[in-house]
């Protein structure tokens, strides 16, 4: 499993990079082009906000699976073992249920609505369930990544009582 972890790290780390340049660029024309050639791109600022929502989402992903998002320890430094273990267990559970039922469910949900009837946006005309699609996708990815965590914490604890 860690093989398969790992290469979706990647695959995601990757795709992150690609977008935020493409971002970059996308903001980059609708400034020059609106300043410049005083004739804004409403193309490019759709665009802009489609990433922002894909990157907005995967990088929550990308950050729950580096252990690079905000969190409050401090309580939890303070506890017995016993009690972080089970804290610990108890947010990584709490994770796995919300991307399950909000992301993933919720988010079949909304693509499915946007997909029939079929909401078009505006500038470029795509349809907006492939706009969407990224809930469904990010939830699956943050519940992998609950599962991950669920059982390397456990692991842990069983390997500190081995030695103990």
């Amino acid at each position: 499993m860690n093989k398969i972890i790992s290469a979706i790290d990647k695959l995601l780390q990757l795709s992150l990079i690609a977008m935020i340049s493409t971002i970059i660029l996308a903001v980059l024309w609708q400034v020059l082009s609106r300043y410049l050639l005083q004739s804004p791109s409403s193309g490019s600022e759709e665009i802009a906000r489609f990433l922002l929502i894909w990157i907005s989402l995967l990088g929550a992903v990308y950050s729950y699976r580096m252990k690079m998002h905000l969190g409050l320890d401090v309580l939890v430094k303070k506890m017995q073992p016993k009690q972080e273990l089970a804290t610990q267990l108890l947010c990584h559970f709490l994770v796995l249920a919300f991307s399950v039922s909000v992301l993933f469910l919720g988010g079949i949900n909304l693509v499915i609505l946007t997909f029939n009837p079929v909401q078009i946006s505006a500038a470029l005309g795509i349809h907006m369930g492939y706009v969407y699609m990224v809930l469904p996708l990010s939830g699956v990815l943050m519940s992998l990544s609950a599962l991950n965590e669920l059982v390397t914490t456990w692991q842990q604890r069983m390997l500190q009582k081995e030695v103990h």
